[in-house]
């Protein structure tokens, strides 16, 4: 159950993060709107149940696990957004 609510958590943080997208890199979308919203949504959703599967493997306690779900998924999308318009120029 936990799982399925971080899932859908993490596809609203890659919709929140492709909006930004348009925000922060005004007329840049090599991809197009469609494009950054399905980027973001994939890296947060991998980069979350990574952190999610992955942090506790390693030996690390639950609250750097849930430092690393809050943080990094959202960071991931816009570093792969930023990788994507250094990409297309």
């Amino acid at each position: 159950m936990i799982l399925i609510i971080i899932i859908i958590a993490m596809i609203i943080v890659g919709l929140i993060i492709g909006a930004l997208a348009g925000l922060i890199w005004k007329d840049n979308r090599p991809i197009g709107v469609q494009g950054d919203y399905i980027a973001a949504v994939i890296t947060t959703v991998v980069v979350g149940l990574m952190d999610w599967f992955v942090i506790p493997a390693l030996g690390f306690s639950d609250f750097i696990r849930n430092l690393g779900v809050i943080f990094e998924p959202a960071l991931g999308a816009l570093l792969v957004l930023w990788i994507i318009r250094k990409a297309k120029q």
